[in-house]
C-alpha cells in the first residue's frame, strides 16, 4: 500500500479503555467507537462498550485470533470502512498496538492511549512507576515453574526481569496469576527478597487492593480476575561476581576429586568462547557446572543448557546453580549427544568431560553451532587431545591449542612454595560462516 493510498483510507482507531466503560474515553474516542462499522476487541471488552456501539457495526472477538486481526482491519479499510480496535489501558504498553504497527503500515493506524493498569495500580499505593520494570505474563497458560524450564515457559522472561530488577508492575492472565508467580519466587528461593500488592478488577465496583503480602502468603491466596501485580525488593538486590569465582565457591564431589574446571582454566576457557549477552551456550560434561553457571551470568540475555551424565554430579550442579541464583541454565543428567537434538543450535559449546565419544560430538556440535560460534574443550589426557586434534584436521575446521599450566602459592614451614596444578591442554576451534557467494554457487566477477 503506498503512501497515496493511505492518505486516502480512513485510519484503524485503536482505542485505549478501561472497566469503567465510557467514563475512561475522551470525547473523540467515544466517537470512534459510536461511528465505528467494524468494533474488534475481547470478548469482555465488546460486551463492556456494547451499548455504544453501532447497532449495524460488525463485531469480531479477538480471543484467540490475534493472528487473523491484522487482515480482518486490511479487508475493512479496503472497503472504506471505520474500524476500531479495544485494548485495555494503554495499547503501545504489552498491548495489541505494537503488533498491529508491526503488521501494518503504523499510518494505517491511530493510537489513543488510555492509563495502562500498570499504571493505575501504582496509583492507588502511591508508588512511583517511573523506576518499576514494566513485564508481562498475560499469554497462553505456562503452567507452574520448575526450576532449570527453558526459555519456551511462560514465566521465564518475568524472572529474568524478577532478578535484574528491584520493583515491578505485572499483566497477569487468568493463568497466569499472582499466587503462580509468588510460588515461582518461592521456588526459586526469593521469596524473603520481596513483597507483593495485587490490584484486583481495577475501575469495577468490585475494586480491591492487597498489598504488602508475604510472597510465601501470596502462594496460597486466590485472586480475582483481572489483576496487577507489583512486586518490591525488601533486601538489596546482590552485585554477584560474573567471571573467575573461587574453586571453593562451588560445591564438589567429595571425597572423591572434585570435577571442576579450575579458576585459572575456567576463566581462559570462557573468554574464548567469545559469549555474548544473548548467547546460547552447551555444557557438556559439566561436573559441578562452574564453566556453564559462569556462562550464564556472563549470558543475561541468553541460555546455558548443560547434560552430565554421573548423577552425584548432576545434584552437585543443581545445588551450586541454587547457591548462586541463577535461572538461565538448564541440566539434563544424561550422556551426550543424547538428547542434544531437542536443544536450540549454540553460539558457543564447552566440552569438559565426553564419555568416550568425543569424536561423533565434535561431528555433531560442529554441525549444530551457529557460523562465527565457537567449540571450546578442555583435555588433561594425551590420547583424547589427539583425539580431538585429529578429528578436527579431518574436518577441515580451523583450530588451536594451548597449554596451560598454573602453580598457587603454598606455605611451608614459615615460608611459602609453589604448586603447580595438571596441565590443561584448550582446544579451540570456531565455525567459520560461508559466504553467501559461495552457498549459491556465484561469484562476484
Amino acid at each position: 500500500m503506498n503512501s497515496e493510498s493511505i492518505n486516502l483510507i480512513e485510519k484503524c482507531r485503536v482505542i485505549g479503555v478501561l472497566d469503567d466503560g465510557i467514563a475512561s474515553l475522551s470525547r473523540a474516542a467515544l466517537a470512534h467507537l459510536q461511528q465505528a462499522q467494524l468494533v474488534i476487541g475481547g470478548t469482555r471488552a465488546l460486551q463492556l462498550f456494547a451499548e455504544h456501539t453501532d447497532p449495524a457495526a460488525r463485531q469480531r472477538d479477538l480471543t484467540g485470533a490475534l493472528s487473523q486481526v491484522p487482515e480482518w482491519i486490511r479487508v475493512a479499510q479496503s472497503e472504506n470502512q471505520r474500524v476500531v480496535v479495544l485494548a485495555t489501558g494503554d495499547p503501545l504498553c504489552h498491548g495489541i498496538a505494537a503488533y498491529l504497527a508491526s503488521r501494518l503500515c503504523i499510518e494505517a493506524i491511530e493510537v489513543i492511549p488510555n492509563v495502562s493498569t500498570l499504571q493505575l495500580a501504582c496509583a492507588r499505593l502511591s508508588l512511583p512507576w517511573q523506576d518499576m520494570k514494566f513485564s508481562s505474563v498475560h499469554g497462553k497458560d505456562a503452567g507452574d515453574w520448575a526450576e532449570g524450564s527453558e526459555p519456551g515457559h511462560g514465566l521465564y522472561a518475568l524472572l529474568r526481569d524478577i532478578r535484574q530488577n528491584d520493583r515491578l508492575a505485572i499483566l497477569t492472565s487468568p493463568a497466569n496469576t499472582p499466587d503462580r508467580i509468588a510460588r515461582m519466587l518461592v521456588t526459586e528461593g526469593l521469596a524473603d527478597d520481596f513483597e507483593m500488592a495485587v490490584a484486583e478488577r481495577l475501575c469495577q465496583p468490585e475494586e480491591r487492593i492487597v498489598s504488602g503480602m508475604a510472597i510465601t502468603a501470596a502462594a496460597q491466596m486466590p485472586f480475582a480476575d483481572p489483576n496487577v501485580v507489583l512486586l518490591w525488593r525488601t533486601r538489596p538486590r546482590l552485585q554477584p561476581v560474573l567471571l573467575g569465582l573461587p574453586d571453593a565457591s562451588y560445591q564438589q564431589r567429595y571425597p572423591e576429586k572434585g570435577l571442576i574446571t579450575k579458576n585459572e582454566v575456567r576463566v581462559v576457557s570462557l573468554a574464548r568462547m567469545q559469549l555474548r549477552a544473548g548467547s546460547v551456550v552447551w555444557d557438556i560434561g559439566a561436573g559441578s557446572g562452574s564453566v556453564g553457571l559462569e556462562a550464564a551470568r556472563l549470558c543475561s540475555q541468553g541460555h546455558v543448557y548443560a547434560i552430565e551424565k554421573n548423577v552425584d554430579d548432576s545434584a552437585i550442579v543443581r545445588g551450586n546453580r541454587k547457591n548462586l541464583g541463577i535461572s538461565n541454565h538448564t541440566l539434563v543428567h544424561g550422556k551426550a549427544p543424547e538428547g542434544l537434538q531437542h536443544w536450540p543450535d549454540p553460539d558457543a559449546v564447552f566440552i569438559g568431560g565426553s564419555g568416550g565419544e568425543l569424536a561423533e560430538l565434535i561431528r555433531l556440535i560442529l554441525l549444530r553451532l551457529k557460523p562465527e560460534g565457537w567449540l571450546v574443550m578442555n583435555f588433561v589426557t594425551l590420547e583424547n587431545l589427539a583425539v580431538a586434534v585429529e578429528t578436527l584436521k579431518v574436518l577441515g575446521v580451523a583450530w588451536d591449542v594451548l597449554q596451560l599450566q598454573a602453580s598457587r602459592s603454598k606455605p611451608i614451614l614459615h615460608m611459602n612454595r609453589m604448586a603447580a596444578e595438571n596441565p590443561v591442554w584448550l582446544v579451540c576451534a570456531q565455525k567459520i560462516a560461508v559466504p553467501q557467494a559461495a552457498q549459491t554457487g556465484k561469484s562476484d566477477d
